[in-house]
């Protein structure tokens, strides 16, 4: 068995067991399949790809853990770490009394730890909740869910409060023979329709166009607003709305990745369009950046959990999507009471919701 399936009433998430990463995600509503997540072209292409790819790349799709974040530049593991690389075990798999409960375990170990990935489903919820812990190790480790959209016709998005967005020293693609880009390297901006653009003037992060051919990181620090973190995705031509959301406790930075026929070489080739990952983290930008100095340590930012025999910590994470109502992103989303309550230009719509999963405003790991 190669690939995990799990149901409830409304939804189905399937997990590549060779990598970890979610092959497939299908909400069920108003008649309609909405497919949240994206899969790479070349997966099912059956095609011939560069020899020293590695397997999450080869099989990059849907969301997968980070750990560490980026390079794996303390313990030698492949880029972001042996959970987005290698094989997953199913421990435990069935229904509960409201839909279904699956466990996976890593074979491999990061820093000595072991790590359990826990997906649960709610009959009628649109909801993927998630769930990795950690037991055991030494040392420290960052991590990141890797969440990956995918746009035909460009979408527009919507926050929870930030602080600031900044982009890194470098862009992903430097040379113009290889690739492209559209943001300024470093920048910075507390104002995310009004971000410095590399070829002057200003670009707004929270418009996806198509014909923006790029290949963008760029980094959003959670401000201190007592609720949950989330990303609001509308998607124009899937009239559909994708929520990612966080406890900015557990993951206080999402970075987002822009990839729109950004890269020219293999296996990317200019093919890998309408993309947008929505990666919410506690990490630096490499392992060892993440558990040293680094530029959002000093924003007063984690990045970095700590491991320890006989010490585990956990942290949780929710995909979700919705048909899309009036155009436009939520202005506001609010939980509480079995609800979620997204609000903009005047209206709102509740949707069932495990309003405690987050755990927002319960202690949280160091």
């Amino acid at each position: 068995m190669t690939t995990s399936t799990i149901k409830a009433r409304g939804i189905s998430v399937s997990l590549d067991l060779i990598v970890g990463h979610i092959a497939d995600m299908v909400v069920e509503s108003g008649g309609r399949q909405l497919k949240p997540l994206h899969r790479a072209p070349w997966v099912d292409a059956s095609e011939t790809l560069p020899q020293d790819l590695p397997q999450g790349t080869v099989r990059l799709s849907g969301d997968f853990l980070c750990a560490p974040f980026s390079r794996s530049d303390v313990e030698e593991a492949p880029l972001h770490g042996w959970t987005a690389n290698s094989a997953w075990d199913v421990t435990e798999s069935g229904a509960t009394e409201s839909g279904w409960r699956a466990v996976f375990r890593l074979r491999h170990e990061v820093m000595g730890a072991s790590v359990d990935k826990i997906f649960t489903l709610i009959d009628d919820h649109p909801f993927l909740y998630q769930e990795h812990v950690f037991s055991g190790g030494s040392g420290a480790i960052s991590v990141a869910h890797h969440p990956m959209t995918v746009m035909k016709g460009g979408g527009r998005l919507a926050f929870s409060p930030k602080r600031f967005a900044a982009t890194l020293s470098d862009p992903l693609e430097p040379d113009p023979a290889r690739g492209r880009f559209m943001l300024a390297y470093p920048a910075r901006s507390a104002d995310l329709r009004d971000f410095p653009a590399a070829g002057g003037g200003t670009l707004d992060l929270m418009q996806y166009r198509m014909n923006d051919r790029r290949e963008d990181f760029i980094t959003l620090v959670e401000a201190d607003h007592g609720g949950p973190g989330w990303t609001a995705l509308a998607r124009q031509a899937e009239d559909d709305l994708v929520l990612v959301l966080k406890n900015p406790a557990e993951l206080p930075i999402t970075m987002l990745w822009f990839s729109n026929s950004g890269r020219d070489y293999a296996p990317w080739s200019g093919r890998h369009l309408g993309v947008l990952g929505i990666e919410d983290g506690r990490a630096a930008v490499g392992h060892a950046a993440s558990i040293g100095d680094n530029w959002l340590k000093r924003e007063g930012v984690a990045t970095a959990f700590a491991l320890g025999e006989g010490h585990s910590f956990s942290f949780r994470h929710i995909i979700g999507a919705l048909p899309l109502s009036g155009g436009q992103p939520p202005r506001e989303i609010t939980t509480a009471n079995g609800q979620m309550r997204l609000s903009a230009g005047g209206s709102t719509r509740e949707v069932p919701f495990d309003s405690a999963f987050l755990r927002i405003g319960q202690p949280v790991a160091a």
